[in-house]
């Protein structure tokens, strides 16, 4: 049996906001896709019945709580002194490693690729999309809450990005959009709990666990 070593992997505030996104997104596609194509409602007074109501605002109030998160998480990402920079996003340019990965989870070969970065270089490239997808699916949002809005700062935001709408096809399209990047959000968690577990199998290094304990085990060379 290879001798393993204990390390620390993922500080605190790292793994905050992982479990705090993975809240956060779960809970917007769960009421988004409602709000997309909700229930019938039950009979009774209209004035009891202010479900969609409340659902909308939620909805708001964890993209908006969501915008925040990523607005911390760059913060650390330029700032922070431990890793998980921005610079870990990076590691999908070493193109020799990123063919190794690949080669690797084919089962074409045993070679692993060597980690310049915090992240492997398949790991990186989709940690690159996402944040293409937090941005996309933030901005849109805010186009679409500030379309409710006649004044305020979310006007002012929406008015800001007004030239992004018009460009999309106006609010039509800024709505079909929002819910295909809803998609590309469950196409990314599906294969980013696949591809954690499979690693954590192979690998054999607590990968899932760590992001609870924010410890993996290494092998000792």
């Amino acid at each position: 049996m290879p001798r393993l070593r204990m390390q620390k992997e993922w500080w605190l505030s790292i793994r905050l906001i992982h479990w705090s996104v993975v809240l956060s997104v779960f809970t917007l596609l769960i009421s988004g896709f409602y709000i997309a194509d909700p229930l019938s409602h039950a009979a009774g007074a209209t004035a009891d019945k202010y479900w969609m109501g409340n659902l909308r605002a939620l909805h708001s109030g964890v993209g908006i709580f969501l915008t925040f998160l990523m607005i911390w998480r760059a913060y650390l990402g330029l700032f922070a002194k431990f890793h998980a920079r921005w610079t870990d996003l990076l590691a999908w340019t070493n193109i020799h490693n990123l063919i190794v990965q690949i080669r690797f989870y084919l089962l074409l070969t045993q070679e692993k690729p060597k980690h310049q970065y915090q992240y492997g270089p398949l790991q990186s490239l989709a940690y690159s999309g996402l944040v293409v997808l937090q941005t996309m699916i933030i901005l849109t949002g805010i186009i679409l809450l500030g379309a409710n809005y006649h004044a305020g700062l979310t006007l002012w935001f929406s008015e800001l990005l007004r030239p992004l709408e018009i460009a999309l096809g106006g609010l039509a399209g800024i709505r079909l959009l929002h819910h295909i990047i809803s998609w590309g959000f469950i196409l990314f968690i599906m294969i980013h709990v696949y591809m954690a577990i499979w690693i954590d199998v192979v690998y054999k290094e607590g990968t899932v666990s760590s992001m609870i304990s924010g410890r993996v085990f290494r092998k000792v060379e």
